[in-house]
């Protein structure tokens, strides 16, 4: 029999946005999931890329939304990325910080010293957003950079969304630098590991799951970092970008929602011809993925992955898998109908 899914691990480090809350809400069921890991005596951190709040900033925020959250279960890329600078330069070493009063004082903590101009020809810069930075701070660590000082960025998100629409984020301002320089830094957040490995070793954990909503981020860097990974399904990826995800983006597991940690997660078999999760089975043909299994259960789609991936284990398709999906066949009992005649055609499909 199949263990439940967080039997296997000691703690989870969790992505925020799509994975505890989509815009202003707490996903469904989301927190309840959250507050049992106490109760199982598993550990709980949260990873996210913004490097501008505070990590008690985060806490209160995921509290109101009825999130369990302390300012130490909070993770940013500022606090990586000061990490990682400290361990690419000698203590007391100069750094110019391009971004917020959180970065500079997570600087501040590793025992560097933070200056305000590459006329201080500082041994370092760090590159993390604040909505408040200007071309002249782009120019201050241009120069820098092109003279030689060691370069962290925070994180490389190109986009954040907000209100009003989708706006530039870090990644557009590290750019810049890197088209101006000609260099590129080094990057301390997702979808790098070293902001999966901060949490897993200021939380105490060895055997991390990571939960996120993204391949490109949360899914990547927690391989990067020899974690195992789950995507989870209230969020920015689906079933069907999962199945087509490069090499390095595929999670090991697939949960329709953080409720799933708590269940038995089901075996994938291979007999020879086919992949076989619980009742869905399937097989790969050229460029077709033929599912034997409702397209609304998730257990088709774990097996839909198992049998391409397996098809593609080195190099992805430049195109995306067709999916045909046929229902499970059912035993007529007494003349009645058998059931699951549409092949679930009302579930998620990306």
């Amino acid at each position: 029999m199949s263990e439940r899914l967080i039997d296997g691990f000691d703690g989870v480090l969790a992505d925020l946005d799509g994975v505890v809350y989509a815009g202003p809400n707490a996903i469904d069921g989301a927190t309840e999931a959250l507050d049992r890991l106490a109760l199982e005596g598993k550990s709980l951190a949260y990873v996210t890329n913004n490097a501008s709040r505070s990590s008690e900033d985060v806490a209160a925020h995921l509290r109101e939304l009825g999130a369990p959250a302390t300012a130490e279960q909070v993770f940013g890329s500022a606090l990586a990325g000061a990490e990682l600078l400290a361990a690419q330069v000698a203590g007391g070493s100069t750094v110019l910080v391009v971004g917020s009063d959180t970065l500079a004082q997570a600087v501040t903590a590793q025992g560097l010293v933070v200056v305000d101009s590459a006329a201080d020809r500082p041994d370092a810069v760090i590159q993390g957003f604040s909505p408040l930075l200007g071309w002249k701070d782009l120019a201050e660590a241009a120069y820098a950079v092109a003279a030689g000082a060691t370069w962290i960025a925070t994180n490389t998100d190109m986009s954040i969304p907000q209100e009003r629409g989708i706006a530039p984020g870090n990644g557009t301002l590290v750019a810049a630098v890197a088209a101006a320089t000609g260099k590129q830094p080094l990057i301390a957040g997702k979808p790098g590991a070293a902001l999966f490995e901060t949490a897993a070793r200021h939380s105490g954990v060895e055997r991390a799951l990571v939960v996120g909503d993204r391949l490109d981020t949360d899914i990547l860097g927690g391989n990067r970092a020899g974690m195992a990974t789950a995507l989870v399904l209230t969020g920015v990826d689906t079933v069907r970008t999962a199945l087509a995800a490069t090499v390095e983006e595929r999670p090991v597991y697939l949960i329709a929602s953080l409720a799933d940690l708590y269940e038995e997660y089901p075996e994938v078999s291979f007999d020879g011809d086919s992949y076989s999760c619980r009742d869905a089975r399937a097989r790969v043909a050229d460029s077709t993925v033929s599912v034997s299994g409702r397209e609304d259960d998730v257990d088709s789609w774990r097996a839909a992955c198992a049998a391409w991936w397996a098809a593609h284990p080195h190099k992805v398709p430049d195109t995306a898998p067709s999916v045909a999906f046929t229902p499970v066949r059912q035993i007529v009992l007494h003349g009645e109908t058998p059931a699951g005649d549409g092949g679930g055609r009302h579930g998620r499909d990306g």
